[in-house]
């Protein structure tokens, strides 16, 4: 199950540096609004904002990278822990398909996690 944690971790940290790109870099772009099926004025009156969640998603990331190199159990968790909360608070504040995208791997990785204990 150590394997099963590790692709796991990789996966989430992987899907917040896509967050981070979507966020930061693509938000006020074609792309980025069809993807939040948002209007050009929408996404422009709240670039600043997403780029903001776009930098926290990209800590998220390096501290799951960080989890990972260090290979600790506490790391892990803990990044683990603060991406699932991150969903599920999305997910009842804005869309609930946002705990299926961010939170469920996330879950996903820590079952795996605490699987893979002596």
């Amino acid at each position: 199950m150590k394997v099963a944690s590790v692709v796991l971790i990789a996966l989430v940290a992987t899907l917040h540096v896509g967050f981070l790109v979507l966020e930061m870099f693509l938000w006020d772009h074609p792309t980025g609004r069809k993807i939040f099926r948002m209007t050009p004025e929408v996404s422009a009156a709240s670039k600043a904002l997403a780029a903001n969640q776009g930098l926290y998603n990209g800590f998220l990331a390096v501290g799951l990278a960080w989890a990972l190199w260090a290979d600790r159990l506490d790391l892990k968790v803990f990044f683990l822990g603060c991406v699932i909360i991150a969903g599920v608070y999305g997910a009842l504040s804005v869309k609930p398909r946002i705990f299926f995208i961010q939170a469920l791997p996330a879950v996903a990785a820590l079952v795996a996690v605490w699987a893979g204990l002596p």
